[in-house]
């Protein structure tokens, strides 16, 4: 599950990158782009402020913090500790809360988007590590662990109905890291930065006093951001097989690989929002994700 979490972070961080001309001249001399890795992920942040060293290094400290809530590579997260357990005790506000915001985007794509996939997906990955498709039979067993309405969650308790059940955030979390790593910068007055963890979210403008200009990967389109967030998911960005052929999302209704989409960019206000509808996008016919986008645009690749 880490070579997951690390390419599928990597490949959505690579789907949509700014372009940022003229960085380190003069007229830029205040202007700091860290790089470096969040979840796994190639990440970036990009600042113009006196203060920019120590407002990125409480950032990152906050990236740090929401990794042990969310990574699924980190045994003592508190993900990891959930799918463990089966149930996790007084868990954190922001697992909470994204496990609501996963929940609204379960219902608006009719369950395409389904953080209980992680047991098909292992069982995908173990079986093609070994040279493998699934049989439909332990596709069809594996299957009956899964399923949204078998997750519980409060404040006080998360969870499942069923033992052997298992949680990925990996479609959604990204993206909520993002939101929060914006609400800390605003929080300090700051109202132009670009925040790269997997997904972006770009508020104000760019040093160079233009709206955040963003290229998508794999197509010749790019978009221009202010206060807006983008997220990229491709149906064969990360694959099973070595032939390349077998995609990573997997349909929770049938169980299989089978997405409808090449490639989809989703803009909203919430990078959180735009990553999960991308995720769940890639199930969906274009005349469900038309029915489901609500304000969000929408990009086909």
């Amino acid at each position: 599950m880490i070579r997951r979490r690390r390419v599928l972070s990597i490949i959505a961080g690579l789907a949509a990158l700014p372009t940022l001309p003229l960085l380190g001249t003069k007229a830029f001399a205040s202007v700091r782009n860290w790089q470096g890795i969040s979840l796994g992920a190639n990440a970036q942040i990009i600042l113009d402020h006196p203060n920019a060293d120590t407002l990125i290094l409480q950032a990152l400290a906050e990236i740090n913090r929401l990794e042990k809530i969310f990574s699924l590579f980190d045994a003592n997260s508190q993900l990891s500790l959930l799918n463990k357990q089966g149930q996790l005790k007084d868990p954190a506000f922001e697992l909470v809360e994204l496990l609501s915001i996963s929940s609204t985007i379960n219902d608006r794509t009719k369950g395409a988007f389904d953080p209980s996939i992680q047991p098909l997906w292992a069982l995908y990955a173990n079986r093609y590590a070994n040279g493998l498709a699934p049989q439909e039979n332990e596709i069809a067993k594996i299957k009956e662990l899964t399923g949204w309405k078998n997750v519980r969650f409060s404040a006080n308790q998360i969870s499942f109905k069923k033992q052997g059940m298992a949680l990925s955030l990996n479609g959604i979390a990204q993206g909520y890291i993002a939101d929060k790593i914006t609400e800390l910068f605003k929080r300090n007055g700051i109202s132009n930065v670009l925040i790269n963890t997997g997904e972006i979210s770009a508020l104000g403008k760019s040093p160079q006093d233009q709206d955040w200009q963003i290229k998508i990967a794999n197509s010749e389109k790019s978009v221009e951001l202010n206060n807006m967030a983008i997220a990229t998911s491709a149906s064969l960005g990360t694959v099973f097989d070595k032939q390349g052929q077998v995609g990573h999302i997997i349909n929770p209704i049938s169980g299989e690989p089978t997405g409808q989409q090449k490639q989809i960019s989703v803009i909203a206000k919430s990078a959180a929002i735009a990553d999960g509808l991308s995720t769940g996008f890639l199930l969906m016919s274009r005349d469900e994700i038309i029915a489901a986008k609500g304000i969000e645009k929408i990009i086909f690749s």
